[in-house]
C-alpha cells in the first residue's frame, strides 16, 4: 500500500430538513387544526483514528466526503428522519487543520478518539410547533439551516518513542531488522527507505518501546534535495532521537557527515534541532574491539560532541543489549514526568506542534520555489522554441514590444561588434528579457 502522510479533503454536514405545512382535515372530526411535523437534523461528519490504518492513501484520491440531509417533517405531526452522521477513519496520529485558516482542530493520537469536524444544521419547525390559543391555524414554518463545510488538511505523523536519523546507507533499517519484527528494504544503494518504518522492541515480556526509521537526509536536504526533510515531522513526536553515524569510512569522514546533517536538521526545524540526541556509531565490526574505543574517543572529541554515544553494530547485533536497556530507562523517565511534572505534558505537545509546523513551512517554501523555477524554465523554452520557429519577425512586425538599439541603450550590443568580426546577412533582434 502506498504511503500517503498528508492530504486535503473537503467535509459538508448535512442540511436540516424542512418544516411541513400541514392542516388535520378528516370527516366527522369535529376538531382539525394544524399537524405539520418538524424536520429532522442533518448528520454531522466526525473523524475517528483507527488502529489498524497506517496511511492516509484513502483521503488523496477521494477528496469530498458529506453527511446525509434531515429529511423534511410529514403531516399527522411525522417528524423527518434525522440524517446519518458520517465517520471518516483515519490513522492514530493525525492531526487535523483547518486548509483555509491554519488553524489546529484536533490531534487523534488514541484509538477510537473521534473529532467533530462539521455539524450538521438543524431541524426547520412545522406549522404545529407554531399553534398557539391565539394563533390556532398558523401557516409558518421554516426551513432547515444550512450544513456546515470545511476544507481540512490531514497530516499523519507516526507514532513511535524513539526516532532514527541520519545519512542514506548508515544502518537505520538494519538496526530496525535486528531488533524488532518489523521488515523495512535493505539494499547496498541509497533511499531503500522511501517512506517511514515503525517496530515494536520488546526488552522483555512487559516492557517495550516504537522505534521509527525515516528516509535518509543527504546534503541539501532543507532546500529540497533528495527526499528533502519533510519526513522530519515524523520525528516530532518521539520521546528520543538516535542519530546514526557510519564508521567504515573514518573518522574524519563520520565527523563531517554528522556536522552536515546536524546542519540540516537545523534548517529544517530549529525547535527539533534543539531537542536531545543520542549517537549511534555504526558498523563497528570492521573494527577490532580496541579500535572501536579509540575511534569512539576520537570521533567525539572532533565532533564536539558530549551526550551519550553507543558503539553498535545492526548486522552483527554488537552492543545492541545495552543500547535497547537504556533507551527504555529513557523512555519511561519520559512517560514519568508527563504523569508527575506540572506542564510538561503540555510543553511536550508544544513542541510537537512546532516541530511539525517548522517542517511544513520549509517544506512549502522550497517546494514553491522548485515549482517557480520550472515555470520559469519552461517559460524560457516555450520562448527559445517560439524564436526557432520564426514567430519573432523584426522590430516593425514587432511593434512596441521589440526595442531597437538606440531604446536599448548600452544593454543592445551590435551583434559583428559580439563576434568581433563582419557578419553578413544575419540579422539578431535583442528584446528584453
Amino acid at each position: 500500500m502506498k504511503f500517503v502522510d498528508e492530504a486535503i479533503i473537503h467535509v459538508a454536514a448535512g442540511n436540516g430538513g424542512r418544516g411541513c405545512l400541514s392542516f388535520r382535515r378528516e370527516k366527522f372530526i369535529e376538531y382539525g387544526g394544524p399537524n405539520g411535523g418538524n424536520g429532522g437534523d442533518g448528520g454531522s461528519v466526525y473523524l475517528r483514528a483507527d488502529g489498524h490504518l497506517n496511511t492516509l492513501v484513502d483521503y488523496r484520491y477521494q477528496h469530498h466526503h458529506r453527511a446525509a440531509n434531515g429529511r423534511p417533517g410529514e403531516g399527522s405531526l411525522c417528524t423527518g428522519a434525522m440524517g446519518d452522521d458520517l465517520f471518516l477513519a483515519v490513522p492514530v496520529g493525525t492531526s487535523v487543520f483547518d486548509a483555509d485558516t491554519d488553524e489546529l482542530l484536533g490531534d487523534l493520537s488514541k484509538q477510537d478518539q473521534q473529532l467533530l469536524v462539521v455539524r450538521g444544521g438543524i431541524r426547520g419547525f412545522g406549522n404545529a410547533h407554531f399553534k398557539s390559543s391565539t394563533n390556532r391555524s398558523p401557516r409558518k414554518v421554516t426551513l432547515g439551516t444550512e450544513g456546515e463545510q470545511r476544507r481540512l488538511r490531514l497530516e499523519l505523523q507516526v507514532l513511535a518513542d524513539v526516532g532514527l536519523l541520519g545519512f542514506p546507507n548508515v544502518g537505520k533499517s538494519t538496526l530496525l531488522r535486528a531488533v524488532s519484527n518489523a521488515k523495512p528494504k535493505v539494499a547496498d544503494y541509497p533511499f531503500t527507505t522511501l517512506v517511514p518504518n515503525i517496530g515494536v522492541i520488546k526488552v522483555d515480556p512487559l516492557r517495550s518501546f516504537v522505534m521509527a526509521d525515516i528516509p535518509g537526509l543527504i546534503e541539501g536536504a532543507a532546500e529540497g534535495a533528495g527526499l528533502g526533510g519533510r519526513f522530519l515531522k515524523h520525528l516530532s513526536r518521539t520521546r528520543l532521537i538516535l542519530h546514526m553515524v557510519d564508521i567504515s569510512s573514518g573518522v574524519d569522514q563520520a565527523v563531517n557527515a554528522y556536522h552536515i546533517l546536524e546542519k540540516e536538521l537545523q534548517h529544517c526545524s530549529q525547535t527539533l534541532y534543539a531537542q536531545p540526541r543520542w549517537v549511534l556509531l555504526n558498523k563497528c565490526d570492521v573494527l577490532l574491539p580496541e579500535q572501536v574505543v579509540e575511534f569512539a574517543a576520537k570521533w567525539s572529541l572532533q565532533a564536539g560532541f558530549s551526550g551519550p554515544i553507543f558503539t553498535i553494530s545492526g548486522a552483527t547485533r554488537s552492543g545492541l543489549l545495552p543500547l535497547l536497556q537504556a533507551i527504555m530507562i529513557e523512555v519511561e523517565t519520559h512517560a514519568v514526568r508527563i504523569v508527575n511534572e506540572d506542564g510538561f505534558a503540555d510543553q511536550s505537545r508544544h513542541t510537537q506542534a512546532q516541530v511539525a509546523a517548522e517542517v511544513r513551512q520549509n517544506t512549502i517554501k522550497y517546494r514553491d520555489a522548485k515549482q517557480a523555477s520550472q515555470l520559469n524554465d519552461q517559460f524560457v523554452a516555450e520562448s527559445v522554441e517560439a524564436i526557432d520557429g520564426g514567430d519573432f519577425l523584426h522590430g516593425e512586425a514587432l511593434g512596441d514590444d521589440a526595442l531597437d538599439d538606440e531604446a536599448l541603450g548600452d544593454e543592445a550590443l551590435d551583434y559583428e561588434e559580439q563576434d568581433g568580426e563582419e557578419q553578413d546577412g544575419v540579422e539578431v533582434i535583442y528584446t528584453r528579457g
